[in-house]
Parts: C-alpha cells; structure tokens; sequence
C-alpha cells in the first residue's frame, strides 16, 4: 500500500512558482503605488473634510493600511527572490520570519467607518482580500501543517477558490 499523499500536488507550490506568481506579484505592487497616489492625493484633500471620528478614523486606517502592504510587498519580494534564485530558501525563511501577514483585520462597525471616502475604503478592502490571499499562500508555502487552519475571519472554500484560480488561470 502506497502512503496518503505520496503523490499529492501542492497547489501553493505550483501558484508561488508558475508565472500567475506574476499576477499576484503586480496586483500587490500596484495595489502599493495605487495607495501612496491616493494618500499622497485625493486622500490628503478628503482626510481635511472629515468629521472628527473619521478623521481620527482615517488617521488610524491609513497607518494600518500602510503597514500591512508594506508586509505584504515584503512577502512579495521574498518570494520572487526564492523564485529566481536570488536566495535560498533558508535565507527567505530567516527573512521572512520579520514579514507579518496576518492581524491587520478592520473593524467596519467603528464609529466613523462609513464617513470614510469610499475610494479609501475600497483600498482597505482589496488590501485585505490580497492579504488573506497571500497569507493562505504563505501557510501553504512555509507551514503546511497550519495551512489546514484557516482563521476565523476568512472564508476558507473561497481562500482555496482563490488558490487554485491563482494556480490555474491567466489574466
């Protein structure tokens, strides 16, 4: 008898490898360079008309913002790098222990959230649809023992969903 999973594909291993790692690499990119033109521009005019809590809001949520796709293009880097050959993937795996991709959820329920510019709020929220994503990719990829635990917050058919449309289809 052979043993379970001898001949299992990783579906992670083949999107962090194959070229739809591009597509995910240039959505995350351009979703950083989409977001300072934003909070250098049309962010900064829209934070000055802001009512109290959702200036305050705005502030809090930008920093956030911020901080998780600068993770994520972390990760993203690290990851292309592995890809080329660039480094090891002992040295990504040193590297990468100073990447977090994981706890930067938004509460929408806080006072001031829907007085926020919807294109901010759309920023936050494809941000975090590409940080679930790359999280999922990241557990599959380094920890898959833990890749079968899928936090509380993230819909876990759809997470795979979007692994294997990652893996197998082009844009």
């Amino acid at each position: 008898m052979s043993e379970v999973g001898v001949n299992t594909i990783s579906f992670a291993g083949r999107a962090a490898t194959s070229s739809q790692f591009k597509a995910i690499y240039s959505e995350g990119m351009g979703l950083v360079e989409e977001t300072a033109a934003y909070l250098d521009g049309p962010g900064r005019s829209a934070a000055k008309v802001l009512p109290r809590m959702a200036s305050v809001l705005y502030a809090a949520e930008s920093m956030r913002l911020t901080t998780r796709l600068m993770q994520m293009a972390s990760w993203l880097l690290l990851q292309r790098a592995v890809n080329n050959g660039e480094m090891s993937r002992d040295q990504v795996l040193s590297e990468k222990s100073k990447v977090r991709l994981d706890g930067f959820n938004v509460d929408k329920s806080a006072p001031g959230w829907n007085d926020l510019p919807e294109a901010f709020r759309d920023l936050v929220e494809r941000s975090l649809r590409l940080q679930n994503r790359i999280a999922l990719l990241d557990r599959e990829i380094y920890r898959p023992a833990e890749a079968a635990v899928v936090p509380d917050n993230e819909n876990s058919v759809k997470a795979q969903l979007d692994l294997l449309r990652t893996a197998f289809t082009s844009n």
